[in-house]
């Protein structure tokens, strides 16, 4: 789909404020309550609006150390079964396979330090899973909520 500068405007205010009414989005974009509706019931039926939820910090649910994770697998290890076997993870928030010399990376959530090299442990232990480089996250310098693009536009391909 398509989307014109209204779109990517009202989509940032709803990543800014999804509990915003149409009325107050209206005011920020420019357009009436109604104008606004129809474009985020559009947006919704296209599939670039997938769904609202809350943002809530880890910290308040016990998350307070993050770690990225390289894995570095057997041979012609599918992502498929990449995905099945670290899905089985709580600690694991987001998976993705990279360029380079690993075969995905991992990123993941846990109460501390140890709570860490656990959930590493048992990562490690998968059948396919040769090896680990992990870093811990000293401190986030970004961190935009999922789905915001950066100043307006996105990034020049």
């Amino acid at each position: 789909m398509e989307l014109d500068r209204l779109d990517r405007d009202i989509i940032a205010a709803l990543v800014d404020d999804a509990r915003a009414t149409y009325a107050e989005i209206g005011h920020q974009v420019g357009l009436s309550a109604s104008a606004v509706k129809r474009r985020v019931d559009r947006l919704r039926e296209s599939g670039a609006i997938t769904g609202f939820s809350a943002r809530v910090a880890p910290q308040a649910l016990g998350w307070t150390t993050e770690a990225y994770v390289e894995l570095f697998c057997q041979g012609k290890t599918k992502p498929s079964d990449i995905a099945l076997a670290v899905a089985k993870f709580p600690e694991v928030v987001a998976a993705a396979t990279i360029t380079g010399e690993a075969d995905a990376l991992l990123h993941i959530r846990a109460t501390d330090v140890r709570h860490v090299e656990r959930v590493i442990e048992r990562i490690a232990a998968e059948s396919f899973v040769v090896r680990t480089k992990s870093s811990i996250v000293l401190s986030r310098l970004v961190d935009a909520p999922a789905g915001v693009v950066r100043n307006g536009s996105p990034a020049a391909g």
